[in-house]
């Protein structure tokens, strides 16, 4: 993509203190597009974030375990940039929900049923909450672009540990697939990025030398391969490509 690429885009991108998020925030406002940073208890991660990138920016603060969180958050955003262009959908997090623990099954029920829900609410449920707000907007202003965040495990389940947390990827999955088919005719886009290992804070402490030395380029992906995938999506050069999901997995996940 080149600079003044997304010139008059405006662009929601939830998660976006650190790692994946920031990494999108950065490449979207480098190629021209006005962004709302939202962040939840990484207030100096966001700030810091918004200092380097100067003009075009806007922090907005909500908890999206908080199912009331989307419409604040789509509210605060839309106020701060005149409207919304393009959602990404990046906030998340991998929640264990074990069957049971070692030495207390009832508390192992309890985890099992607090992992579920979690897992639902921060990586589908604000997500599609997120997403009907785009809907109603869009449908009135002539449409815009979606850009949710799956994972691998969307396609592949995830291990005994986090078996919710694939499932919630996968309903995520087909959500946007839902969406593109039903809201197209109204100028509406979607898509699914569905990485794999990525370099931020959560992979330098799961990828062990032994992981490592078995994907297929030696290396976990980039988060700013991730990101100029989503500054393209949201140039709108392809749109026929919604609908669709990417692998950013390096060939360690292939289908």
């Amino acid at each position: 993509m080149s600079a003044g690429a997304l010139t008059g885009r405006r662009i929601l991108v939830t998660g976006a203190s650190k790692g994946i998020g920031a990494a999108i925030a950065r490449t979207v406002h480098r190629d021209g597009a006005e962004v709302a940073v939202h962040f939840n208890s990484d207030e100096a991660g966001a700030t810091a974030l918004a200092a380097e990138l100067g003009e075009r920016v806007h922090l907005v603060h909500g908890d999206l375990s908080d199912r009331e969180a989307a419409t604040e958050i789509w509210a605060a955003a839309s106020s701060a940039m005149g409207g919304i262009d393009t959602l990404v959908n990046n906030a998340g997090a991998w929640i264990a929900s074990p069957l049971e623990a070692e030495d207390n099954r009832a508390a192992g029920s309890d985890a099992w049923a607090r992992g579920w829900d979690a897992n639902l609410q921060l990586n589908l449920l604000s997500a599609a909450d997120l997403c009907r707000q785009a809907l109603l907007d869009f449908a009135d202003h002539g449409g815009g672009a979606i850009i949710n965040m799956t994972s691998r495990s969307a396609h592949r389940g995830d291990d005994a540990e986090h078996l919710a947390y694939g499932a919630a990827k996968a309903g995520l999955l087909s959500l946007t697939k839902g969406i593109a088919r039903g809201y197209g005719h109204l100028g509406v886009c979607a898509y699914a990025i569905a990485p794999g290992w990525v370099d931020t804070g959560l992979a330098a402490g799961a990828v062990s030398d032994e992981v490592l030395a078995g994907l297929p380029l030696r290396e976990v992906t980039p988060p700013e391969d991730v990101a100029e995938l989503v500054a393209f999506l949201a140039s709108g050069r392809a749109r026929h490509l919604t609908g669709s999901t990417i692998d950013v997995t390096g060939a360690d996940y292939v289908r």
